[in-house]
């Protein structure tokens, strides 16, 4: 039987249906295998360059230097470390002096990440010299070889600082930039009793042992102590790593729905076309239990094959991106460990889902070949496969739904889109069936008008095979769904990040603005064409949620509340909804609220600290007490750059309470020397500069937007496929029916025009109903699974239905001028 099954798959392999198994087996196994490497590659990649932004992969920020026990746990994880201490202090120049932020780094700093002086890389500050930042140096008016005055100690201008990867990390500083190195921040005398120092312990290293370390190090954390990560630290890029992670998984999941889609056509026409053959071996003696035997076996072939070559594909596939990538992004991704020790393993998912793909969909009907009677070599109506068709596509969409949750990696996402793919099959189904119906009126008029038979019998050609048709127009709905919603997600992504930090997004901050000097602020911006928003800012503590008393011990198990409520909030009022604020639930303040103890906090805020509508929130504003209603909740564009706020309350609550105004604005580089006049006149202001951490975050999103691109080449070919496999299933069944009318008489510009009538009208009705279908169903992923505002792009329906007719006719065209060109003796005897 092993050899007999042998036979027939050499054999089979001329046939256009096992090629057609084998090729979407192999896609499928292929692009989930380049996908799962190319992902786990370009998150290890993407999280590294996340991990810039911090200047390593893990901190403990402490009020207290870091015991040695930490730094022996460190060592015995196998990981690197370095330490920084930042504090407050003068600077001395001569007769001028500045508030500067002082960071001393030991000498391995940085960990991840660059440290570039006046635009070159360098390491840590050597010991006698120290780095400015741009203000620092403008401030004092020192160059590199001037001396500066530290505490107690004189140190030499090194040269200026122009990048540091962790700067943007609390980017809210309040003073200009003064890097020094470890060894000698014991002799500026300024780290004695009172001092207010941060002290840092950086680690970096393998993943899993940063986990692992990060895990012994939490229950140890005492009170002022707490650990900081990409996850934690930083919410612009978690987002933006999040919906990465989640689009990758959707365009995984969408290629093995198109791959099984194109399985299923290729599918039920093999079993189609072996009723006869099958017959005749049951004639010739082959029992029901070795007909099922012998395509079962047949079928594991294939399976082997299809992975086998799916796995090297793949891989070949994944060397090739893996290479376009990291040019295209000139980022150094990980090298992949030798082929050879993932091998096992890779083969056996890959063989997994192609048995899963093709026994899912491939078995019931194999069942039903094995039962085909051997009278069918005379009654060719007996052991038709319809009977079995609705338990065939039980089984496949079983096996599909495995499929797609398992590919997902999060069950709201694979709930999603296999929910709505199961809605779109049934709406399909009936729309096609209602479309058919009304092309059928239409068939006298289209006569008529047209004046050409060939119209009128495209039209009867659809009606008369209905149910074909209704099957071909679900299959290509569905793969151009596919594609149509990888394309609106990846563009809506792409607007996302691209809306959130546009060219003009504000690249710095000014604060400690007084109200006295807010209008000469205002009209000096103005004056130099600088667009800035002032807006008023107080600060509080928050004492009681709800009545509650709030404190860190609340909050045993979250780091980011724990550290929420250890901090002063900054509040504000306004009375319109500030630009990239969304109510999500409440109302905003009505003209009746002015005055009122209402207030309007951010949703995310609300969710770590348990506010919900209606609590009374109660917070201590220059020493008195507070209190205000929740009337709304906020979401907030966080990586828009723009001065956001977690709690505003409406016009004539706050005023009375001292604010100090605060804005943010892009500024260009002939616009600074303005900017440091303003800064003379009123040397109480402080300008944060953060178009370091803005250029971080700008090349952090193109790699995004490259990634995007590539992974879409994978659905791009399984849809491809899938067009091929619908078109080979019409034109098997519409052979033996040319060659009758071309026996009858009927000429080939007839027919020839009959058919592109018959594909134009199910091609374009695929398209209209895919086009619809992603539209509504881009909607819901882009807001309910990537977090980002997805608008309804209906434009997509015409354009789907054009887009449909013309693919399903330029790929009918070779095979339509084959069909008609083969003599319909040789059909018409084989038929016999």
């Amino acid at each position: 039987m092993l050899r007999l099954a042998w036979r027939f798959f050499c054999r089979e392999l001329r046939g256009r249906e096992l090629r057609l198994l084998l090729l979407a087996l192999a896609l499928a196994v292929a692009a989930t295998t380049a996908v799962g490497l190319l992902d786990q590659r370009v998150r290890h990649a993407l999280a590294t360059e996340g991990s810039r932004l911090l200047g390593a992969d893990l901190l403990l920020v402490g009020d207290q230097a870091w015991s040695a026990e930490y730094h022996a746990a460190v060592a015995s994880h196998g990981l690197r470390s370095a330490t920084t201490q930042i504090f407050p202090s003068m600077v001395l120049a001569g007769d001028r002096s500045q508030l500067a932020e002082i960071k001393a780094v030991s000498a391995a700093y940085p960990l991840r990440g660059e440290l570039t002086v006046a635009g070159q890389p360098a390491g840590a500050p050597p010991a006698g010299s120290v780095w400015l930042d741009e203000r620092l140096a403008a401030a004092l008016q020192v160059v590199a070889g001037n001396q500066i005055q530290v505490g107690r100690l004189a140190l030499r201008v090194g040269g200026v600082l122009t990048g540091e990867p962790d700067r943007g990390f609390g980017f809210f500083s309040l003073a200009p930039r003064l890097m020094l190195a470890q060894e000698d921040l014991a002799a500026t005398g300024l780290t004695g009793f009172g001092a207010r120092i941060r002290h840092r312990l950086l680690v970096a290293g393998e993943a899993s042992a940063v986990a692992a370390f990060a895990a012994w190090a939490k229950p140890r954390l005492g009170r002022g102590q707490r650990l900081e990560s990409l996850d934690n630290a930083r919410p612009e890029m978690r987002s933006a790593l999040d919906r990465i992670e989640r689009f990758l998984g959707l365009a995984a999941m969408l290629t093995v729905v198109l791959a099984a889609v194109a399985v299923a056509l290729a599918a039920r026409r093999y079993t189609q076309r072996h009723l006869d053959a099958c017959a005749l071996l049951r004639c010739l003696g082959l029992t029901q239990q070795q007909l099922l035997s012998l395509h079962a076996l047949q079928f594991l072939v294939v399976v082997g094959a299809a992975s086998g070559l799916g796995v090297l594909l793949g891989y070949l596939g994944y060397r090739l991106l893996l290479d376009g990538v990291g040019q295209a992004l000139a980022l150094a991704l990980p090298p992949l460990p030798d082929l050879l020790w993932q091998l096992p393993s890779v083969l056996l998912k890959g063989g997994l889902l192609a048995a899963v793909l093709l026994f899912g969909f491939a078995w019931p009907p194999l069942v039903q070949l094995a039962r085909v009677p051997s009278l069918r070599v005379l009654r060719r109506e007996l052991g038709s496969l319809s009977h079995a068709t609705w338990f065939s596509v039980l089984v496949g969409a079983l096996a599909l739904a495995g499929l797609v949750l398992y590919f997902a990696g999060d069950l709201r996402l694979g709930g999603l889109v296999l929910g709505g793919f199961t809605l779109a099959v049934a709406l399909f189904w009936l729309l096609a069936q209602a479309g058919i119906a009304l092309a059928a009126g239409l068939r006298g008029a289209a006569g008529v008008l047209l004046g050409a038979a060939g119209w009128r019998q495209g039209l009867a050609n659809l009606v008369r095979h209905r149910h074909s048709n209704s099957v071909q127009i679900v299959a290509l709905a569905l793969g151009m769904m596919a594609l149509l919603l990888l394309s609106v997600t990846s563009l809506q992504l792409l607007q996302a990040w691209q809306q959130a930090t546009p060219a003009d997004a504000p690249n710095h901050f000014l604060i400690n603005i007084q109200p006295e000097q807010r209008g000469a602020v205002q009209a000096a911006l103005a004056k130099q064409g600088v667009v800035a928003e002032l807006a008023p800012m107080v600060r509080a503590r928050l004492l009681q949620i709800a009545g509650r008393p709030v404190s860190a011990a609340a909050y045993p198990d979250d780091e980011r509340a724990q550290r929420l409520v250890e901090r002063e909030f900054n509040l504000s009022w306004r009375a319109e909804l500030p630009t990239g604020n969304r109510i999500t639930a409440g109302r905003w303040f009505a003209p009746a609220d002015v005055g009122q103890p209402v207030a309007s906090v951010e949703a995310g805020l609300a969710q770590t600290l348990g506010i919900k509508l209606g609590d009374e929130l109660c917070f201590s504003i220059d020493g008195q007490d507070r209190c205000f209603r929740v009337v709304a909740l906020r979401q907030l564009a966080w990586d828009s750059l723009r001065v956001n706020f977690f709690v505003l309350t409406p016009p004539g609550v706050l005023e009375s309470a001292p604010a100090s105004d605060i804005t943010s604005f892009h500024l260009q580089p002939q616009q600074f020397a303005t900017v440091n006049a303003l800064l003379a006149e009123f040397p109480n202001l402080t300008l944060i500069d953060v178009e370091a951490m803005l250029g971080q975050f700008e090349r952090l999103m193109t790699q995004l937007a490259v990634t995007i691109r590539v992974v879409f080449i994978f659905a791009l070919l399984a849809g491809v496929l899938v067009l091929h496999a619908a078109l080979l299933a019409a034109f098997a069944e519409r052979q033996q029916e040319l060659a009758l009318l071309r026996a009858l008489g009927a000429t080939r510009r007839q027919l020839r025009l009959a058919l592109l009538v018959e594909l134009a009208a199910v091609g374009g009705l695929a398209g209209t109903l895919a086009g619809g279908a992603a539209s509504l169903l881009g909607m819901l992923v882009a807001e309910q699974v990537l977090r980002i505002a997805g608008g309804g792009s209906w434009f997509l329906v015409p354009l789907a239905a054009l887009a449909g007719m013309l693919l399903t006719l330029l790929s009918a065209a070779g095979s339509i001028r084959h069909l008609l060109r083969t003599p319909p003796g040789r059909v018409l005897r084989e038929m016999v």
